[in-house]
């Protein structure tokens, strides 16, 4: 027997069912009828309007209502929804046993100890039919299901069937006046309306129940000869079957269960037993110590019984209706009807597969109870609860899919539980001896092992792993090691699911969930009311599980929520996407498609993944109060904002993000006193004076707006204020203003008007108002007040403002995530400089007239003009400060005295410090300056990347030492205490473990700074461009990245640098010599073969046509001016390009022979800016990778300022994944 669940009460003589509902009716001895939730275990409702004990009750199938009859002769009916009685019937003359609703007819069948049954409508309110015949109390009378019968029991040892077909007939109104008169004849001249059909003798003592089965012409009964018999009917007779004895005292209710072929009866022996009905022997018996049964309910739609005793009443099942199933990739093996099925997910296709043997014993609860796979050796392990615990092991022929006819015979065992652990390798539980046997697939004992706690069943636990299950807790155990890798306290697991990649996994007991790593780390517990039935994992990493009435999520935070609500319990087997794959109680297997918005919308909130965030938000309906209230409980009203209309709502969520704008105009909308008030409280905070005014206007605020007027400076508008309050008659408002303005002759008038002269007189006199207080005094007379001898007044004037007028300064902050600063363009990609302004020294200005008339002299001034406007810019270095970080300085931090010890107190021997436990880990630069091993640092790099020259790192050292450490000052008597910023920290790490240093330069900075470079380049602030990349090449050195991936893009990020530094100095260098104009066409020459992005190379080649035009060496321009045009260049460029190819292509010279040819491949050297053609020798910088001529080696790079030309260096190590 299964209990779902339990009362204490009194006596419990009748019990009822809800067709629908999970809800059982209970009416008790003491006369108090109980409806009870008993999925929830709660009491919903109680009734208590009969006197004595209440026998009878029951729902009705399709309406509010259910009937009750008690020992105070009356039946009523009564409306649950409106928790009322509507109605009594009376007409019984003796206690009413039981009461039952037709379930078509609106009829009422009533058996009572007046050895009468009668029939009531209860629409009319009227008794249609009394049935007399039986010569004793009748005990029960109910309705056949389908039939026009009704069947009777009584204590005069029989069971009477009674034809109310007649009855029927009479309730449908006659088609004419002919009908309604023999009708009429009929009732005034004793008509019967229902007719016994049989009468069923064969009991020796009184009968106390009888029962229809629900399909079969059969009836079973219940008496007090301790028998149970069965009877069959025909249309014309009826005979007793067989009898089932076993009850050791009077039977007091039997019925055949709804579902299966059985027989539940139960009996003042305090017994409940369950017989087959088929081969008419019992199979099973549940006894309670104290308590004699007297009632039993059948569900009508589900396996699910009732029975009332002494103390109470239990709702139970006889079997477990979970199938058992095992998930292989994409197929679900499953045990239904004594054949092992497979279901294949992508195809939804079902196949039986071979039998399963028939268990011998006629038990309940011999159904498989587990099921194991191996997908290589395609074999199965099956346990039940055979034997006390048995298993079968079948080998699946491969072709045996579908032809599932032959009984294959089985290996078998006994044993607990008994799971696969490896390929061809199992593991059972022996009970008895507390050991788990390894077999192999031969049913051979491979290895015997002892378990390390008290364990009562095993799970899976990876290859060569087991989940130990004991009362209260569970853990991993490695059979090959024996040792064990993981414990935890829970309740009572009933099942284990893993995530697909075996790193988490979920313990499901009756009422809780709980998630814990693979080594059985906590994540997060779950409790729910209602029974937790299956679950699995989702792609994603969410834990979707099924309870009896819904389909819930579990996020890794603990946070969880409900996806639908379920009429039929339901066995997940399966999630893939949408789509819950599951099993039913009939073991039929279903797809149901979800809607998973709202957990992917929380999960990728969690992982911080705001794109996705964002999206969701524009692309979804994800609305409702649950969601604004989770947004603001995880701290994102400014996400909520996005979901609200309701102006309240966006009022307070507003306030809550900071977002005046948007509280002010949802605060005009609403337009009440209140939320005026709390805005202007919201605005001062962050000082913005502008909507404090406006909002305490709206209020009329006029003592508030005095004070925000005198601190902000504003005299003028407090004049005005003083002005209305004078208007308005409000003299305290007066006084007041003019307190703050500091208007001592107004503040005398109006303590004057006021009639308070002695004051006005003190006031005048104390500021030196002499002619105002002589005027007082002498319409004082006699009362004027005197003034304190020796004593100097302090005079009541307002203090100076600190800062009159504006807003108070806000720090700037990054948009938000949520207010547009998603986009994110890819680094190095081809800025559209074509929309951009090309501005400042890109020689903007050949403005060339008609080729034919052109003169030389106009295009070479304009030239020089447009040179002579360069933007001198330069900046000392090539490196300003740390960029978008408020770095605090370096802080000396105080060393405590050496002879500061107290003889009390001996301080503990102090840890090491973390920058030692940094340096001792890490084999990165950046990590080691910013534990502050400045010298270990610098050798790392001297090493990898060949840099000697280490002045440009200098600040950027200190600034990663500084920054991964903070300070903080406990007393001021005590040193400040030095605290490690870790890198990546969360609350979930071990705090004996330490992470990396946090670092103030990550990769993103430099992509940004990239970006500025690329800007500055194409506006022409080259010496600004210039600080820009350098900057990044010396920064590069110190910055950490995760995975091998972004080492490449590091990388190449050099590269691209040191292309444009390189190309940078040569244009600088070009723009200085102006006396040289060969060696400015070579510059500008080389410039071009530098690897720009392509608007840069348009201008570097637009830049060098015009020198080269300039000097007339035309065939060169000619070449640059091709090139040009090759690259599709703004129409300006092109216009002049076309100009110099006609001009060049009439007198193809030069008129000076250049250090320079384009036919042959060539790099440039990085410190004498000469070519390099293809086959001369060359050496490189170990960073950068610039090259230089040969005589260079040995000097520090001349493009990146900081390696040796031709060291020996292993190369740039910027990740933790190229040292492991």
């Amino acid at each position: 027997m299964l209990t779902k669940f339990e009362t204490k009460s009194n006596r419990v003589k009748g019990l009822t069912f809800h067709p629908k509902r999970p809800w059982i009716l209970a009416s008790l001895h003491s006369g108090v009828i109980q409806l009870w939730d008993y999925r929830m275990g709660t009491l919903i409702d109680r009734f208590d309007e009969h006197e004595g004990p209440v026998r009878g009750v029951h729902f009705h199938n399709s309406q509010p209502l259910f009937v009750s009859g008690g020992d105070d002769y009356k039946i009523k009916v009564w409306n649950h929804k409106t928790h009322r009685c509507l109605f009594t019937l009376l007409g019984h003359l003796d206690y009413i046993r039981t009461v039952q609703f037709h379930h078509e007819n609106p009829w009422i069948v009533s058996a009572s100890d007046d050895q009468t049954i009668r029939i009531w409508n209860w629409q009319s309110r009227t008794c249609i039919s009394v049935l007399t015949g039986h010569n004793h109390y009748v005990m029960c009378a109910s309705f056949h299901p389908k039939e026009d019968l009704v069947v009777s029991a009584s204590l005069d040892q029989t069971v009477r069937v009674w034809d109310i077909g007649s009855l029927k007939k009479k309730t449908v109104s006659p088609a004419d006046d002919l009908m309604r008169f023999t009708q009429m004849n009929s009732d005034l001249f004793g008509g019967v309306d229902a007719i016994v059909k049989y009468v069923l003798e064969g009991h020796d003592r009184g009968v106390n129940w009888a029962s229809f089965h629900p399909t079969l012409p059969l009836i079973v009964s219940g008496a007090d000869d301790r028998q149970v018999k069965l009877w069959r009917m025909n249309e014309t007779k009826a005979w007793e079957v067989d009898t089932l004895r076993g009850h050791m005292n009077n039977v007091s209710s039997v019925m055949f269960h709804a579902k299966q072929d059985i027989i539940v009866s139960n009996s003042e022996d305090k017994s409940i037993r369950v017989w087959d009905a088929t081969k008419r022997i019992g199979i099973q018996t549940f006894r309670r110590e104290h308590d004699r049964f007297w009632i039993l309910a059948v569900h009508p739609e589900i396996n699910l019984l009732a029975a009332g005793h002494d103390n109470g009443m239990i709702v139970f099942k006889l079997e477990r209706e979970r199938p058992a199933f095992a998930v292989s990739g994409d197929s679900l093996f499953y045990a239904k009807d004594r054949f092992l099925r497979y279901y294949e997910y992508s195809t939804q296709k079902d196949a039986q597969v071979i039998p399963i043997r028939r268990p011998g014993t006629p038990s309940l609860n011999q159904s498989p109870r587990t099921l194991s796979y191996s997908p290589t050796e395609n074999a199965v392990l099956i346990c039940s609860d055979l034997d006390g615990g048995s298993y079968e092991l079948y080998i699946i022929p491969k072709d045996s899919v579908g032809r599932s006819d032959v009984v294959q015979d089985a290996k078998r065992g006994t044993g607990g539980s008994a799971v696969f652990i490896a390929r061809n390798r199992f593991a059972v539980f022996e009970k008895s001896t507390s050991q788990v046997l390894v077999k192999n697939l031969k049913n051979e004992v491979v290895k015997k092992s002892s378990l390390p706690i008290p364990t009562d069943a095993i799970f899976y636990a990876g290859t060569g792993n087991l989940l130990c299950r004991s009362e209260d807790k569970v853990v991993i155990f490695d059979l090959q090691q024996r040792l064990v890798l993981g414990e935890l306290q829970t309740p009572f697991v009933r099942y284990v699911v893993w995530s697909n990649d075996m790193e988490n996994v979920a313990l499901l007991s009756k009422h809780t969930i709980i998630i814990a790593s693979k080594k059985l780390v906590l994540q997060c517990t779950l409790h729910e009311t209602i029974r937790v039935k299956s679950g699995a994992w989702d792609d994603n990493g969410v834990f979707i599980y099924t309870t009896l009435n819904h389909i819930k999520y579990c996020l890794p935070n603990g946070d969880s929520g409900i996806i639908r609500t379920l009429d039929v319990p339901i066995y997940i087997t399966k999630v893939s996407g949408n789509t819950i794959f599951c099993l039913d109680r009939d073991g039929k297997n279903r797809a149901i498609t979800i809607n998973a918005t709202e957990y992917i919308f929380k999960l990728a909130l969690l992982r911080k993944r705001y794109d996705h965030v964002m999206s969701m938000i524009k692309n979804s309906q994800l609305c409702g109060q649950a969601m604004i209230a989770y947004l603001q409980q995880k701290g994102f009203p400014e996400v909520a904002l996005h979901f609200v209309e309701d102006e309240r709502v966006r009022f307070n969520l507003a306030l809550e993000s900071g977002n005046i704008s948007v509280a002010v105009a949802s605060a005009t909308e609403i337009n009440e006193k209140e939320q005026w008030y709390r805005l202007g409280v919201e605005a001062l905070r962050q000082g913005n004076a502008g909507i404090v005014e406006f909002a305490y206007q709206q209020t009329k605020n006029f003592e508030r707006l005095s004070f925000l007027y005198l601190i902000t400076g504003k005299l003028d508008k407090l004049s005005k204020l003083m002005k209305i309050a004078e208007v308005k008659n409000n003299v305290m408002g007066q006084f007041h203003n003019a307190l703050y303005l500091g208007d001592v002759k107004e503040r005398v008038k109006i303590l004057e008007n006021a009639g308070h002269l002695p004051l006005a007189y003190i006031t005048a006199s104390v500021h030196g108002l002499n002619d105002i207080a002589e005027r007082l005094a002498t319409e004082l007379g006699d009362n004027v007040p005197s003034l304190p001898e020796g004593k100097t007044p302090s005079l009541l004037m307002p203090p100076a403002p600190v800062m009159c007028g504006g807003d108070w300064p806000l720090l700037r902050v990054m948009k938000g995530i949520f207010e547009g600063g998603l986009e994110s363009a890819a680094r190095g990609g081809a800025v559209d400089e074509d929309e951009e302004d090309v501005g400042g020294d890109w020689g903007e200005g050949l403005d060339m007239v008609d080729v034919d008339g052109m003169e030389n002299r106009d295009i070479e001034a304009i030239l020089a003009e447009a040179e002579g406007a360069e933007d001198e810019n330069d900046e000392e270095g090539g490196w300003g400060e740390l960029e978008g970080l408020d770095l605090p300085p370096e802080l000396d931090t105080p060393k405590a005295s050496a002879n500061a010890r107290s003889s009390v107190f001996v301080t503990p021997t102090q840890g090491m410090p973390v920058s030692h436990i940094w340096s001792q880990k890490s084999s990165l630069a950046a990590e080691q300056a910013a534990a502050g091993s400045f010298d270990t640092a610098m050798r790392l790099l001297n090493r990898q990347l060949g840099i000697k020259n280490f002045a440009p790192l200098k600040s950027m050292f200190i600034d990663l030492c500084s920054g991964s450490h903070s300070y903080l000052r406990a007393f001021s008597s005590s040193p400040v205490v030095p605290l490690a910023i870790e890198r990546g920290w969360s609350e979930s790490n071990s705090p004996n473990v330490r992470g990396p240093p946090a670092l103030v330069y990550d990769f993103s900075q430099q992509e940004e700074k990239l970006k500025l470079g690329y800007k500055a380049t194409t506006s022409g602030k080259l010496t600004e461009a210039l600080r820009l990349f350098l900057s990044i090449l010396h920064t590069i050195p110190l910055v950490v990245v995760e995975s091998r991936s972004e080492v490449d893009e590091v990388k190449e990020l050099v590269i691209i640098v040191k292309e444009y530094v390189l190309g940078l100095k040569m244009e600088l260098k070009r723009r200085e010599t102006k006396d040289d104009p060969v060696r400015q066409q070579e510059l500008a020459a080389y410039f071009t073969h530098c690897n720009l992005q392509l608007p840069h190379l348009r201008l570097a080649l637009f830049s060098a046509m015009g020198v080269c035009y300039k000097s007339k060496n035309l065939a060169t321009a000619y070449n640059f001016a091709k090139r040009l045009l090759e690259t599709n260049p703004v129409e300006s460029q092109a216009k002049t390009a076309r100009q110099i190819v006609q001009a060049a292509e009439r007198n193809m010279t030069d008129a000076t022979e250049l250090n320079y040819d384009f036919r042959n491949p060539f790099v440039i050297c990085g410190s004498t800016y000469v070519p390099i053609y293809r086959g001369q020798k060359d050496v490189s910088c170990p960073y950068c990778s610039a090259r230089f001529v040969p005589s260079q080696e040995g000097n520090i790079c001349g493009v990146c300022d900081l390696a040796v030309i031709g060291a020996d260096a292993s190369g740039l190590i910027c990740s933790p994944s190229q040292v492991r």
